[in-house]
């Protein structure tokens, strides 16, 4: 409450509204439901829609998180805990209401309360849409850690952008990846509360000019030449069951030119409003495609915004009751979700010199102390570069002070006399060539005081290969954490007959400590649990078919094996390795062979502008098509691509999933945490040794993981002593019936040669991911996987090992890591 705000409350109104509080009984439900749809919406029995019955009844569970959350955030102020500030592009939270009826403790009451008035809450839940403000597992990771901050009750604020169409909405039309917006604001969301008095300038391009001042020493003066107002909006994060809410702001861009009556007078109605649609573009759609300049300044301007406007309310926060700022790292971790938001470490040096004029050295180490930055990628030409004339151009004085931090790192280093030019043009934060960049993976861990990666294996890659330098510099700077998943989504949301048998088994405690799973162990020769386990993953098969056929009207074999490979569409991640898979099984049916019935299902999205990632969409629905189309192929397999994945459909994969393919080659994945996902679930991996999987493996025991593969030193060596797949799939009859099945044309006889950039790539440019070395080995693993799932007592013991082993996985975990060794809190 602002002062201007206390004021016009008496102590009398101040004490009611202190006292106003909800329990969440079904009836306070009901009549909370009632009161929205009436004073709200303004809707009787006649007028109401489903939709106005679901928004009544979702604003009804959100005045119960708002009574929580009006109980945390007084007693966090009270008590002045150091706060943990998340930043991060993505947020891909998915749907709300069932995830806050879970946290609230309140499922009971709200199904009694809907059941007794005629409605069922699984039906309002399908009215809500996903929230558009993530792309991939880094976006729900951020979820997941958001999740887990409020079950162990660490004082957090998520901060990311509104994205008003998020990243597009996939279509699968005539086999082809079509994109249009996510328009999901489009009726606003009931979740979101606008903070109109949380209004922060963020300046853009203009010129630096340097001041004298009275004692003679110079200042550094930023006249910015445009303005964008940045306006949060909140969504609250309920813990588990411990009526604890913690914050996510996002914020939305504002313009400060509004319409332009003197050209709307003169009809030049578009230039009316141009200059307010320039400003507002910013919190338009998330990941602009970035083949064009225009798209690289819009991600640039993205990133600064929202760094800008987080620094500015954690400094306001902060100043409330703290007036030396050197005190803050005491109050403030921030952490950096990958090198999106890396210019925080410019923009808090900025304003602690230029702003609050601290001397550079106390400003830099109050930077540091507070910074902490998260890599997520192993893939170096995935690791943020901008151009200089990027920065000059919006952001001059940054660059100044980029300049400044690396000719002063870069001192410290020559004066050692230990490191030779090439070793200190490496960890320059300055890329010369080919055009002047800043590295903005360079810049956030020089501006750090811990950088961790994601799992074991890629901390290692990056402490000996991506930034073996660094590491040479500060060992004790970097560290491991392994990414995790909230079992509270991701079994008791998604999976509740699977959630109900392991409860049943081994009591509750795992649903906030899910190390307990490990007590599942004791049923690996229980015959009865396993075939109730065997008959949950029954039921979840068929359920799926059910809501498969409803949707998209095409029958599914529930008695084939489910095969899932659910992730975003890249060549690392080798879906086309997968589809190379299914046609060596099409040609042992022509041979005569009559395999197991399999489904192979895929779902994930492709970056608009990237060429091949969407030809391998083609391609698998090209598969789909040609298989679903023959009467003899389709008695054995169906391939399906399941449209515009989300976290709402992966909610409804991993329950009935029975194998999840997590195929990327080994050392190019971070981590992964669909493969945690999968197996907490049930479903038994085929994999590589990449990621998290080496961990999952390890978890679980080898002889329950189906492996394949080379591993990342292997690759290495490969690649090193000369690879040529061309030699490779001659020499290979299996692998060379597969490519002449493909340059046959049978998949796309009206358009010749559609996939032959696909197959040059892999036969004729190198095979970047190796997937014709690998190919061997993987239709020996996907046999080997057949042959045991018809031994189903095998299945059901290794699925269950997967389930009772997978504790070290969740975000709670992980979280306890963050906060003992780089949070302090």
């Amino acid at each position: 409450m602002t002062q201007g705000e206390e004021k016009i409350m008496n102590k009398a109104f101040c004490e009611k509204l202190s006292h106003l509080s909800i329990e969440g009984t079904a009836e306070e439900i009901v009549h909370r439901f009632i009161e929205h749809l009436k004073f709200d919406l303004g809707k009787d029995e006649f007028s109401a829609t489903p939709y106005d019955c679901y928004v009544s009844f979702a604003s009804a569970v959100k005045d119960i998180l708002m009574d929580r959350w009006l109980i945390t955030q007084p007693q966090e102020y009270a008590l002045q805990r150091k706060r943990v500030y998340y930043l991060s592009l993505e947020y891909l939270i998915g749907r709300s209401l069932g995830n806050a009826i879970l946290n609230l403790d309140i499922q009971k009451q709200s199904i009694k309360a809907l059941t007794e008035n005629g409605f069922d809450l699984s039906l309002l839940s399908e009215l809500e849409w996903d929230a558009g403000l993530g792309n991939g597992g880094l976006g729900r990771l951020a979820a997941c850690f958001l999740d887990s901050m409020a079950t162990l009750k660490i004082p957090a604020y998520g901060y990311g952008i509104r994205y008003e169409y998020g990243i597009f909405f996939q279509h699968i039309i005539n086999g082809e990846q079509v994109e249009t917006p996510d328009n999901w604001l489009r009726y606003g969301s009931v979740w979101e509360i606008a903070r109109p008095a949380r209004l922060f300038p963020v300046y853009f391009g203009g010129i630096v000019k340097e001041e004298i001042l009275e004692d003679g020493s110079k200042k550094m003066r930023w006249i910015p030449e445009e303005t964008v107002m940045a306006m949060a909006y909140d969504y609250l994060v309920p813990g588990f069951q411990n009526n604890y809410v913690n914050t996510l702001r996002l914020w939305s861009a504002k313009s400060t030119r509004e319409f332009n009556l003197a050209y709307f007078n003169e009809g030049d109605y578009m230039q009316a409003v141009a200059d307010k649609n320039h400003s507002e573009m910013i919190a338009k759609v998330l990941y602009p495609n970035d083949n064009k300049m225009q798209g690289k300044e819009l991600r640039f301007r993205q990133e600064y915004f929202f760094v800008s406007a987080t620094l500015q309310d954690i400094l306001r926060r902060f100043l409330k009751k703290e007036s030396d700022l050197r005190k803050l790292p005491e109050k403030a971790a921030i952490q950096l979700n990958d090198t999106h938001p890396a210019i925080a470490v410019a923009e808090l040096m900025r304003i602690l010199v230029d702003e609050r004029n601290l001397p550079w050295e106390i400003a830099w180490e109050i930077t540091q102390q507070c910074m902490a930055f998260t890599n997520h990628t192993i893939l170096p030409e995935a690791l943020e570069k901008w151009q200089v004339l990027l920065f000059e151009k919006l952001l001059p004085r940054h660059l100044q002070i980029i300049y400044e931090i690396n000719e002063r790192f870069l001192s410290s280093i020559r004066i050692t006399g230990l490191y030779d030019d090439d070793f200190i043009s490496r960890v320059s934060l300055i890329e010369e060539e080919p055009v002047k960049s800043i590295r903005m993976a360079n810049l956030a861990i020089v501006g750090s005081h811990s950088v961790n990666g994601v799992s074991e294996l890629h901390t290692d890659i990056l402490k000996h290969l991506i930034f073996k330098d660094f590491y040479a510099l500060w060992k004790d700077k970097f560290n491991s954490k392994t990414n995790g998943i909230t079992p509270r989504r991701w079994l008791m949301l998604c999976n509740p007959l699977l959630s109900e048998l392991i409860t049943q088994a081994i009591g509750s405690a795992w649903k906030t400590d899910l190390k307990e799973l490990a007590k599942l162990n004791k049923y690996k020769n229980d015959s009865t649990f396993l075939e109730d386990l065997g008959e949950v993953k029954r039921q979840n098969k068929l359920e799926f078919c059910k809501y498969y056929e409803d949707l998209h009207k095409r029958k599914l074999n529930p008695e084939s094996i489910f095969d899932f490979q659910a992730k975003r569409i890249h060549e690392y991640k080798r879906q086309h390795l997968n589809a190379l898979g299914i046609i060596h099984l099409i040609n042992q049916i022509r041979d005569g062979k009559t395999p197991y019935p399999q489904s192979f299902f895929f779902a994930g999205k492709a970056a608009p502008g990237y060429f091949i990632a969407k030809l391998i969409i083609r391609f698998i629905c090209a598969l789909s098509d040609y298989i679903e189309k023959d009467k003899e192929l389709s008695r054995y397999l169906s391939v399906i691509f399941l449209p515009n994945y989300r976290v709402t459909l992966a909610e409804r994969i991993m329950p009935p999933a029975e194998i999840s393919r997590q195929i990327s080659l080994a050392g190019t994945e971070a981590s992964g945490t669909g493969n945690m996902k999968f197996a907490l679930n049930g479903a038994l991996t085929i994999g590589t040794l990449d990621g998290a999987n080496i961990e999952i493996r390890e978890a679980v025991g080898e002889e329950n993981f189906f492996l394949f593969g080379m591993t990342a030193a292997e690759v290495k060596n490969l690649k090193e002593s000369g690879y040529h797949p061309y030699e490779m799939m001659r020499q290979n009859e299996d692998i060379k019936r597969i490519f002449d099945f493909i340059e046959s044309d049978i998949l796309n006889p009206l358009n010749p040669g559609l996939f032959t950039p696909l197959t040059d790539l892999l036969l004729y440019q190198g095979d970047k991911y190796c997937l014709i070395a690998d190919l061997p080995d993987f239709i020996r693993v996907n046999a080997e996987a057949v042959k045991v799932y018809q031994d189903k007592q095998q299945w059901n013991r290794m699925s269950l090992a997967n389930i009772a082993n997978m504790g070290k996985f969740s975000s709670d975990e992980t979280i306890k890591g963050y906060a003992k060794d780089i949070w302090g809190v």
